[in-house]
This record gives structure tokens, C-alpha cells and sequence, in this order.
């Protein structure tokens, strides 16, 4: 069996995606239309545009809500489920969260806000950090406690940032026995899995899934126009994922704000890109009406990009790009939750 590294310096030395095919990928209208995991924005005009999540048959909200700036502590009680509502009321359903985030305060404030029969108007997704099946088990039932609900529509293993974690997901004893059980049990619909720091660690878990025999219902990775030309995920994984008609689903669409700084971009045409790529749902972190109304304007006004106008944005990025000083999830442990509490993983 060849090693993790052999596996990588096998992928270096292969053709990866051209530039030219990545445009096709990235600018191309009629690509993007036609892909299993787009639905034009013409389909509700005016409104949020839906796409398929994947071989699902689900559709989402081509913008999804992030659910870690809903706990952060500058934003009340009050507030949070306002946004989350205000989300749901404007045509978005798709709804992140994470077990970890701020201590669950983030899938306590989620779990208020779905009361009222807001529940049955939100897909709801949520994370969970546990590598065994005890771990996982006890996460799942504490993430269903907090969100109030009974059920969670897709399930995903949370920073898959390290080149062992597939093995121990699927080892016996795993996490994924833990949310197969769940799935059985009824307490989940779809699985998926979540990472930020290596493309390479992504395509193993995706290796090491269908070696087990399993296939993703959806996978999560950072898409934005910083990511183009570092490590990219929208080269090496995307491809994979739309030919797998596995649901992509983008998030730093802005690198948790990191991207702004280069005054390369505006959060609009963050959003523009992420929402150019073949992507079921783009996760964007919303602390105030005021961010998630320029959300929701962007999706409505979506139309594809041009080859031209992407190849312009990439023109502009392209020189900050090249060292990850702008992706710090990619390059630092500062996004790294479970480096700095691996008591989370079991």
C-alpha cells in the first residue's frame, strides 16, 4: 500500500487542471449552466437561486448562512435569530453550523431561531469534530439537542485537516459508524465532510470513502479568488466533486475577511466569484442585517461571469496570491480548532 506521501508526489508529477480548463471551469456561462449542481439564476428570477446539492436531489440556496459569526459575542441573543430568520424569510435554506463553534453557542442561537416552524423551511447542516464512534455519537445527540431539532439533513466531519483523519474516520470503531447508525436511526439525512488546510487531504478522504466502498452526499472547502493560485481546491477538488455529482459547498468566499485586507477584491465580487464556480451553495459568515442584505442583493443579481471578467479578478489577485499570505487556514494553525483542543477529535 503506498503512503500518503507517495500518494501526493504521485499527484504533483501528474497533469493537474490547465489554466485554460479552469477558466472553462471558473468563466464558463454554458458550463455552469449545464452542470448537475447548478440551477440558473433565471429559474427564480428575483429571488435566491436554487441549485442541486449534489446526487441528492435536494435543492439549496446558492448562498448559505455561516454559522459561526451567529454565536460570536458582539452579536445578542436577539439579534442572531433575527439574522438567521431575516436569512430564511428572503429565500436562503441552507444553514451551517459546527459543534465546536463558540463553545455551541452558535447551534444554541441556531436552534432558537428554527422555532416557529422556521425548522421546516431550513436545510440544516451542522459539524462534528469526533474521530471514533463514541466521540461522534455524543456529538451528534449534543448538536440535535442544542438545534432543537430531531434531525439534522446533512451531517459532516468537521476539519479534515490532517492526512491520517480519513483512516480514522472510517477505522472500525470510527466516526463514520457513529453517523451510519444515525443515518439509520434517523437523526441524519446525508454525510459529508469539511476541511481547510490541503487539496491533497480532501482527494484521500475521497480515496479512502470509496475504498470503503461509501460515497459523499457533499464536501466543503474554501473557494474564493485568493485560492485560484495557492494550493487550489477549485483545481485539484472541484473537478473531482462535480464529475462524482457530489454537492460543493464553498465558504471563505472572503478568507474570514483575511482577503479584504489586499484591497484586491470587494466583498461583492468575492461573492460573484464563489457563486461562479460550480458550487450547490456558497457559506458566507453574516454578523448584521446590513452584511447578510448585501449577501442576499448579490444572489439575487447573480449572472454568470464571463471568462473575461474572471480572468480579470484572477489578473488582480493573482500576485498576492502565490505564498497563502491571504489564505492563513491554508498556511497557519489559526483556523485550526482541533490542533489547538484535540480533545474535540476523542
Amino acid at each position: 500500500m503506498k503512503s500518503p506521501d507517495e500518494r501526493s508526489k504521485e499527484r504533483a508529477a501528474a497533469p493537474g487542471v490547465t489554466r485554460r480548463e479552469f477558466l472553462e471551469i471558473a468563466g464558463g456561462a454554458s458550463l455552469l449552466a449545464s452542470l448537475p449542481g447548478y440551477a440558473g439564476a433565471k429559474e427564480v428570477k428575483g429571488e435566491i437561486p436554487r441549485r442541486r446539492l449534489g446526487h441528492t436531489g435536494e435543492k439549496v440556496s446558492a448562498i448559505g448562512i455561516g454559522g459561526f459569526h451567529i454565536g460570536i459575542k458582539k452579536i445578542s441573543d436577539d439579534d442572531a435569530v433575527r439574522i438567521v430568520r431575516t436569512a430564511i424569510d428572503n429565500g436562503i435554506n441552507f444553514l451551517d453550523n459546527c459543534w465546536d463553534y463558540n463553545g455551541g453557542e452558535s447551534e444554541v442561537r441556531m436552534g432558537k431561531a428554527l422555532l416557529d416552524a422556521y425548522r421546516q423551511r431550513a436545510f440544516l447542516m451542522t459539524k462534528i469534530d469526533g474521530r471514533d464512534k463514541k466521540t461522534a455519537a455524543r456529538q451528534i445527540d449534543e448538536s440535535l439537542g442544542r438545534l432543537q431539532t430531531d434531525h439534522l439533513d446533512l451531517l459532516q466531519f468537521h476539519e479534515v485537516i490532517r492526512m491520517d483523519d480519513p483512516e480514522r474516520i472510517f477505522a472500525p470503531g470510527g466516526g463514520m459508524e457513529a453517523a451510519l447508525e444515525a443515518k439509520k436511526a434517523g437523526k441524519i439525512r446525508f454525510i459529508g465532510f469539511t476541511g481547510h488546510k490541503s487539496p491533497e487531504i480532501h482527494l484521500h478522504m475521497l480515496e479512502t470513502a470509496a475504498r470503503h466502498h461509501f460515497h459523499f452526499d457533499a464536501v466543503q472547502m474554501p473557494l474564493n479568488v485568493m485560492d485560484a493560485h495557492f494550493d487550489s481546491f477549485g483545481k485539484k477538488v472541484l473537478p473531482v466533486l462535480v464529475k462524482n455529482h457530489i454537492g460543493v459547498l464553498g465558504m471563505k468566499p472572503m478568507g474570514a475577511g483575511v482577503i479584504l485586507e489586499s484591497n484586491a477584491a470587494t466583498p461583492v465580487e468575492c461573492l460573484r466569484y464563489a457563486l461562479n464556480l460550480p458550487t450547490s451553495v456558497v457559506i458566507t459568515g453574516c454578523d448584521s442585517l446590513e452584511v447578510l442584505n448585501q449577501a442576499l442583493d448579490t444572489a439575487r443579481k447573480f449572472r454568470p461571469m464571463s471568462a473575461g471578467e474572471v480572468e480579470a479578478i484572477l489578473a488582480k489577485t493573482a500576485p498576492l496570491a502565490q505564498d497563502g499570505k491571504f489564505e492563513l487556514y491554508k498556511t497557519t494553525h489559526h483556523f485550526d480548532g482541533t490542533v489547538q483542543n484535540p480533545q474535540w477529535l476523542g
